[in-house]
């Protein structure tokens, strides 16, 4: 009777030790489905946010490539009246000679 009783007590505490660790189970595999979709929510963000920066750098270099353009275009006005203005002070030194 006595081995009986402890055969029945080990069946019944591996049981109870089995639905334990399943329930353990269950609400690890939640967390688990939980972090994974923060991760995924997380990835779906950064992926909008780097979009963001992309887009940004490319108007940057637009615009910079704008500003080299009209750089150029200063750079090359300056040269001319540069020049016209050496050639009426030399017209304006013969004269005055």
């Amino acid at each position: 009777m006595k081995n009986l009783l402890k055969n029945v007590s080990v069946w019944i505490l591996a049981v109870f030790i089995l639905t334990a660790c399943g329930n353990i189970s269950e609400k690890v595999e939640k967390k688990l489905n939980d972090l994974q979709d923060k991760a995924e929510s997380l990835d779906s963000l950064l992926n909008k946010e780097v979009d963001k920066v992309l887009t940004l750098d490319s108007l940057i270099n637009f615009e910079s490539d704008k500003v080299k353009k009209l750089d150029s275009l200063i750079n090359k006005t300056s040269s001319k009246l540069d020049s016209i203005s050496n050639e009426k002070i030399k017209l304006f030194e013969k004269i005055i000679k």
